[in-house]
């Protein structure tokens, strides 16, 4: 909450300090006549807005930086939260014994591909990537993609395992837990 009220103040200090030099200018530029200030008064003025503008100027560089590294170390957790995805993928297919086709097949369907496209992409029938699936599921004790899917989810936001688990749950004590 603290970093949008400071951006908001920084802000406001940025754009009072250029409406006083873009006044002055226009007021000059459009003839309107003001009472004239003492130099003195003018002088301390000016150095206050070119120091708002300067602190502005700084400040913003600064948030800049902060966010620029923020991203960074999202980018980096979110590389790893699919690193670490990609092999709990691998573990579980394992774990089941799927065969290199099943592999592939199994993969697109979490993707979210559908029976048509899968076969398109693998050059095969409809009906093979439809046995496929179900000797998948059969495999993972599960009763289709949903349940699939959410097996993986399970695994990955379990608090007591973290991102990756420590001992794979069996799938058939996953599959009851689902029914």
């Amino acid at each position: 909450m603290r970093k949008p009220i400071f951006i908001a103040v920084i802000l406001i200090l940025q754009i009072l300090c250029a409406l006083f030099f873009v006044s002055d200018i226009l007021s000059a530029f459009f003839g309107f006549s003001t009472t004239p200030l003492p130099w003195e008064i003018r002088e301390v003025m000016e150095i206050f807005a070119a120091f708002g503008l300067v602190v502005g100027v700084v400040l913003g560089a600064v948030l800049l930086r902060i966010a620029t590294s923020d991203r960074r170390r999202a980018e980096l957790q979110l590389r790893r939260a699919s690193s670490a995805f990609m092999q709990l993928l691998a573990e579980r297919m394992a774990e089941w014994g799927l065969t290199p086709a099943e592999r592939d097949v199994a993969l697109f369907a979490i993707k979210g591909m559908s029976t048509a496209e899968i076969a398109a992409l693998r050059a095969t029938s409809e009906g093979t990537i439809k046995a496929q699936t179900n000797a998948i599921y059969r495999k993972a004790g599960v009763t289709g993609r949903a349940q699939l899917i959410s097996l993986f989810i399970d695994d990955l936001v379990d608090k007591d395992a973290g991102l990756l688990p420590q001992e794979p749950a069996s799938p058939s004590k996953d599959a009851a837990a689902l029914g």
